[in-house]
C-alpha cells in the first residue's frame, strides 16, 4: 500500500511540482501571538456539568484551547459533542446539521488540532494546501475563514481564501507570500487556481465539504468531483462532509468520498424553535411592501434580514426601501463581491439596519444580534426556512421571524410544518402595520 501511495503521489506531482515556487520556513508569517506563552488552561475555568461536554476534556493543544477560551466557548454543541470524539482521532464523519449548530467550529477545531499535532516539513511549496474546506458561496467561505483565523490566533497557521469576484492576482500573491495551511474556497475559483498551477492539493490532509446539499442545488458537484480527484485517495486523507439534508444524492456522494465514515444527524427542530418566535401573517400580495415598511419602522426592530426568493425581487425591495429612507443593503449573486463584502461589514457594524438577501447569499451570514428575520416570500424549499430564521436568535439571544403568506405561496407552509414537526399558527397582521 505504501508503494502504491508513493507511485500515486509521484504521478500526481511530477510535472506541476517543477513549476512550484519553493518556500522555506524563513519569512513565513503566521497568526501567532506572543502573549500565548503566558496563558495556561487553568485560567479557563469551566464547571463540569452532567450531560455537557467541555472543550477542556478533548485533549486539545493549549494554543487552540486558548483561542476557544477567548471566544467564550465553554461546552460543546450537540454536533461538536458527537463529532469531535471521532474526528479528533482521524475518522471520517458525515454530518447532518443546519447552520448555527456549531458545525463550522467542529471541523475547524479538527483541522487545527491535526495540523498542530502533525507539524509541516521545514521546506514547503507555495500554494500547497494542508487542509481544504470547500463551500458553495463566497459569503460562507469568508465567514469560515474568519472563524478559522480566530481559532488560529495563537498558532502560526495561515488561512487563505479563494473566491470569485475578487482580484485573482491579490489572492495569488497572498498564497506566495505565506504558506497555505488552511485553504477555504468556492469550487469554481479553486479550479481556476489549480488549473494555473498556483494551488496544489496532493498534500491535503483534511478535506471538508460543507453544505453538500447546496452544492447539489447550485450544480457544483461536477466541479467538486474534479477537486476531490486532485487530493490524495480517501484512505490517505480525512474527509468530513456536512449537509443540512440527507438526500439519496448526498448520501451517494458521501459513500464515494469518505472511508468508513461515522454518520451523525442533528435534527433541525431545536434550531428553529427554541430561541426564535415565529409569526405567520396572512396578507395580500399588494399589501406586502406596506406591511414590511411598517415592520422595519417599529421600535422593537434593531436589525433585520429580509429574504426573498429571486434576485429581481430583492433588487426591487432594496430600491423601494432605500427611497423610503431606510439604511438598507443588498446581498445577492448579481452584486459584485467587493460590494457584498462592504455591505456585510456595514451591516455588522450597524451602519446598515436592513439587509435584503437571497437564500444563496443568506447561507453565509453568521452575525450575532440580528433581532428580526422577515420572509417577504416563503421559501420553496422547507430547509431554507430553517436556514433563514436561524440568522436570528443566536448566541443565547432570542429573535423574531415574521413570514408573509399570500394567496400565491401559502401552500408552501405545509412542507415547512412537516420539517419542523409543528403547526405554525397563521394570523392577521395588526391593523397598525397596514396603515
Amino acid at each position: 500500500m505504501g508503494e502504491e501511495l508513493n507511485n500515486d503521489v509521484e504521478k500526481h506531482t511530477q510535472n506541476p511540482r517543477a513549476r512550484r515556487r519553493r518556500r522555506g520556513g524563513r519569512g513565513r508569517r503566521g497568526n501567532g501571538n506572543g502573549n500565548a506563552a503566558d496563558w495556561t488552561p487553568s485560567m479557563f475555568q469551566v464547571e463540569a456539568v452532567a450531560g455537557k461536554h467541555r472543550f477542556h476534556d478533548l485533549g486539545l493543544p493549549d494554543t487552540l484551547l486558548h483561542a476557544i477560551a477567548d471566544l467564550k466557548f465553554e461546552y460543546c454543541s450537540p454536533i461538536q459533542a458527537r463529532s469531535l470524539p471521532y474526528t479528533l482521532r482521524g475518522n471520517d464523519v458525515v454530518g447532518k446539521a443546519q447552520t448555527g449548530t456549531g458545525k463550522t467550529a467542529a471541523f475547524l477545531i479538527t483541522i487545527i488540532n491535526d495540523l498542530l499535532q502533525n507539524p509541516s516539513p521545514p521546506e514547503r511549496y507555495a500554494g500547497e494546501a494542508r487542509a481544504l474546506v470547500i463551500a458553495p458561496t463566497r459569503e460562507l467561505v469568508l465567514q469560515i475563514a474568519d472563524d478559522a483565523r480566530h481559532l488560529c490566533k495563537y498558532t502560526e497557521l495561515n488561512v487563505h481564501t479563494l473566491v470569485g469576484g475578487m482580484d485573482y492576482d491579490k489572492q495569488r500573491r497572498r498564497l506566495y507570500d505565506n504558506h497555505c495551511d488552511i485553504l477555504v474556497a468556492t469550487p469554481g475559483r479553486l479550479l481556476d487556481f489549480c488549473g494555473s498551477n498556483d494551488v496544489f492539493l496532493d498534500r491535503v490532509e483534511v478535506l471538508v465539504i460543507d453544505e453538500a446539499d447546496r452544492m447539489l442545488d447550485m450544480g457544483f458537484i461536477p466541479q467538486v468531483r474534479r477537486i476531490v480527484r486532485q487530493t490524495p485517495k480517501k484512505d490517505y486523507r480525512q474527509t468530513l462532509l456536512f449537509s443540512a439534508t440527507f438526500t439519496p444524492e448526498v448520501l451517494d456522494l458521501a459513500a464515494q468520498w469518505t472511508e468508513d465514515a461515522t454518520t451523525i444527524e442533528i435534527e433541525p427542530e431545536r434550531v428553529a424553535t427554541d430561541s426564535v418566535e415565529q409569526k405567520i401573517y396572512i396578507t395580500e400580495t399588494s399589501q406586502k411592501y406596506r406591511l414590511l415598511a411598517n415592520l422595519l419602522s417599529s421600535e422593537e426592530l434593531e436589525s433585520a434580514i429580509v429574504f426573498a426568493n429571486r434576485r429581481d425581487q430583492c433588487r426591487r425591495l432594496e430600491e423601494q426601501l432605500s427611497k423610503a429612507g431606510f439604511s438598507v443593503g443588498l446581498l445577492s449573486g448579481e452584486v459584485p463581491q467587493n460590494k457584498r463584502v462592504r455591505t456585510l461589514d456595514n451591516f455588522k457594524s450597524g451602519k446598515i439596519k436592513v439587509l435584503v438577501a437571497t437564500d444563496v447569499a443568506g447561507r453565509g451570514i453568521h452575525i450575532d444580534g440580528i433581532s428580526h428575520v422577515v420572509n417577504f416570500t416563503l421559501p420553496e424549499e422547507p430547509e431554507d426556512y430553517v436556514h433563514r430564521i436561524g440568522r436570528t436568535g443566536r448566541a443565547g439571544k432570542t429573535g423574531t421571524s415574521i413570514s408573509f403568506a399570500c394567496e400565491d405561496d401559502a401552500f408552501l407552509l405545509e412542507p415547512i410544518e412537516e420539517l419542523l414537526g409543528q403547526k405554525l399558527e397563521c394570523e392577521q397582521p395588526p391593523a397598525e402595520l397596514l396603515n
